[in-house]
């Protein structure tokens, strides 16, 4: 069987959330092709003033991250008092339903190395109300 590249996409360097420095690998633009993919974001730095900023409290509507962290750390924290920190090696899969506010912080260490993939929340889940659960694979 043959496989053929259908299309390649290129990152691109941007700011989010309160001036976090990324490379938007999918974004609004790839949002029909890749459904149900929103976003897929890299971050790679050893300065802190990259990535201290973080992402203040924001909302989400039927959404799932899973977030990858190579080197350096990540708390999120939602509205409902759920909080959880994941570092070095680590994964966390995170679903916010409507009605939850979210912050992702990102403490300075000597360097912060990892990626995040937010996509709609399956099917008969998308806009749950006051659904948050975070699950993390350990180290």
């Amino acid at each position: 069987m043959e496989r053929k590249i259908e299309q390649e996409v290129r990152g691109y360097r941007t700011k989010d959330g309160a001036g976090v420095s990324l490379v938007r690998v999918l974004g609004h633009q790839t949002v029909q092709e890749y459904d149900p993919i929103l976003l897929l974001d890299s971050f790679d730095s050893m300065n802190p003033e990259d990535y201290t900023a973080g992402f203040p409290m924001h909302p989400h509507r039927g959404i799932e991250t899973i977030s990858y962290i190579y080197r350096g750390f990540m708390t999120h924290r939602d509205s409902l008092g759920n909080e959880d920190t994941i570092g070095d090696g680590e994964v966390q899969w995170m679903t916010a339903g409507s009605g939850i506010m979210h912050e992702e912080k990102l403490p300075a260490a000597e360097r912060m190395l990892g990626v995040q993939l937010a996509e709609s929340s399956r099917k008969g889940q998308n806009g749950s109300s006051g659904l948050s659960q975070h699950q993390k694979l350990r180290n």
